[in-house]
């Protein structure tokens, strides 16, 4: 399996995170789980389809997909020989762009066709025309490009930077202080742009903080503790299970997966 992380245009970095491609020429089927990372994405596949199980029960994707925020993990497996390509949004891109709600599509992963918006049904047209990477990045920064000049920032905008900005180490107060509103329409707001509570958003960047400290291969258990601000081993270890379903000394950060993809930066 190979794995390309695209840098998008400067003009679109505080609406999309980055575009990925993933290729596998085998077929054998693979089980893979997702793990939240706090982002959403527009995924494309040009090979064959995947199947998921987000609810307990398989059911295959079609070929242009939607995917809102989740909040726990779940599985994907291939048909066949996997071919994608994806745009990775920021937390509230989805919002900003197309106008959606994004509480519809919390732990949803859903067909393009689906979603009233022209824009996004004119994208599934022209995408899928690239011979490499370097023509993926050209098709989708000449896709949002003219969508980003409309986009202007919202006051969740302030506190999604703020959780951001604290690895996920932040209070509610401090978030409507940053956003300059009250905590009920900071809720209202999130539920709107994000899909998540305010709280629980912050609780998935804290976890996935976790991965960049491992990453630097000096840390000990209790340093990766120390710095994710968990009170306490304990706490630590069921935030951990609750978003993978793994032991953190079982889980293998350095496999050759989806879920490390998207986590290790």
């Amino acid at each position: 399996m190979s794995y390309i992380r695209i840098q998008p245009h400067p003009q679109l970095e505080q609406l999309i995170e980055c575009y990925w491609m993933v290729e596998s020429d085998d077929p054998a089927i693979q089980t893979e789980k997702i793990i939240p990372d706090g982002f959403t994405e527009l995924i494309f596949h040009y090979g064959d389809l995947y199947r998921a199980n987000i609810s307990g029960q398989w059911q295959t994707q079609g070929r242009h997909l939607l995917a809102g925020q989740i909040g726990n993990y779940f599985y994907l497996e291939n048909t066949g020989k996997a071919k994608m390509i994806a745009i990775k949004l920021k937390p509230a891109a989805l919002t900003q762009l197309f106008g959606l709600q994004m509480s519809d599509y919390t732990d949803r992963v859903v067909t393009l066709d689906t979603i009233p918006n022209r824009a996004l049904q004119q994208l599934q047209d022209i995408v899928l025309q690239f011979e490499d990477e370097q023509q993926v990045k050209e098709a989708f920064d000449t896709w949002l490009l003219p969508l980003s000049h409309s986009v202007t920032t919202t006051p969740v905008t302030a506190a999604i930077d703020l959780i951001f900005k604290q690895n996920g180490m932040v209070t509610v107060k401090e978030m409507t202080e940053a956003a300059c509103i009250g905590e009920r329409q900071l809720e209202r707001l999130f539920k709107r742009y994000v899909g998540l509570t305010p709280k629980y958003y912050a609780r998935i960047i804290r976890f996935n903080y976790i991965f960049q400290i491992v990453q630097s291969k000096s840390a000990s258990w209790a340093d990766v503790v120390y710095q994710a601000g968990y009170y306490d081993q304990s706490h630590f270890i069921r935030d951990f299970k609750a978003f993978t379903g793994e032991d953190p000394s079982a889980y293998y950060f350095d496999a050759d997966n989806m879920a490390n993809f998207f986590l290790n930066k």
